[in-house]
């Protein structure tokens, strides 16, 4: 579906919420993927390191937990369209999104490579 076809705000938010979310699951992968990559090569030499199932699982809840809280802050740029949007732009409905979706995808990244700069920086 094309979302240039959508007249109405929600349902243009509505159709974007997929692709939101496919982003966010892609970040989550790829922080893990750094976290699982870089800690024993930055968070081991400082103290013990181990990755089990069980700390995986609970990561993972932990991450689904963010995942719902990120779609209620998504939820405020279809409330931020609605109320600054008055000639229904497109281009200010793409901007907008485009916005979230990136900072959304980079945060938890970023948080991954927070921490191991931490351990670079100050060893523990």
């Amino acid at each position: 579906m094309n979302t240039d076809t959508l007249t109405t705000s929600s349902q243009w938010w509505l159709y974007k919420r997929i692709e939101y979310n496919k982003g966010l699951v892609i970040a989550g992968i790829i922080a893990f993927a750094l976290y699982c990559v870089l800690s024993p090569i930055i968070i081991a030499p400082h103290e013990e390191f181990e990755e089990t199932i069980f700390e995986m699982a609970f990561q993972g809840f932990a991450y689904f937990i963010m995942i719902c809280i990120a779609n209620v802050f998504y939820t405020l740029g279809w409330i931020v369209d609605t109320s600054f949007n008055k000639n229904n732009s497109l281009l200010f409905r793409n901007r907008l999104f485009a916005l979230g979706y990136w900072f959304s995808f980079a945060l938890p990244i970023l948080l991954i490579l927070s921490v191991m700069a931490r351990f670079l920086i100050l060893g523990k």
